[in-house]
């Protein structure tokens, strides 16, 4: 009897060992998240330690282009582009901002530089659509694009090598049986 004590006894320590083992990883890992939301939460948002996870690059990437650092904020947001969670937000921010630099852009003397950045804008708003169809701020800022630069219309463009002169043939003239066999 003294044998299958001691065994019991080995067994029951051995599991609260573990399970202090696991309360302790997980409460380094929420003390480690904590630390990340109070950091993400700070403004402006606060990069801390390494390998900061990608809400957190959302979060400085927000927060340097309310700042008006819109370089380095679509640099964030394209290297957030690949993460599945927040990708299809950052495709969406980095649209937005293309937007906003070509208004200002369109705003000066060289209109025309803003070309560039509305159809890249256009282009990502299309992709955040293909990705997710319901997205309906995508769609109205896509729509916003539009009126801004229209895609050309192919439909209506007239082949190079057709003369304006040239002999057409009548398509509207009725057709009649000279009685033939």
């Amino acid at each position: 009897m003294g044998l299958a004590t001691k065994r019991r006894t080995r067994i029951v320590l051995a599991v609260l060992a573990a399970a202090a083992l696991a309360a302790s990883v997980d409460s380094a890992h929420l003390w480690r998240q904590r630390q990340w939301n109070v950091a993400i939460a700070a403004d402006p948002p606060v990069a801390g330690g390494s390998s900061p996870p990608a809400e957190l690059q959302f979060a400085l990437a927000y927060a340097q282009a309310a700042s008006g650092a819109t370089e380095e904020a679509s640099m964030r947001y394209r290297a957030l582009q690949g993460d599945s969670a927040l990708g299809q937000a950052a495709r969406y921010n980095s649209a937005n901002l293309l937007m906003r630099q070509a208004i200002a852009v369109r705003a000066t003397a060289q209109p025309g530089q803003a070309i560039p950045l509305l159809e890249l804008a256009k282009e990502i708003y299309r992709e955040v659509l293909r990705n997710d169809p319901e997205q309906w701020d995508a769609r109205y800022n896509l729509e916003r694009a539009q009126r801004l630069l229209p895609d050309p219309d192919e439909n209506l463009a007239e082949p190079a090598d057709m003369k304006r002169d040239a002999e057409r043939a009548v398509t509207t003239m009725r057709g009649y049986s000279p009685g033939m066999p």
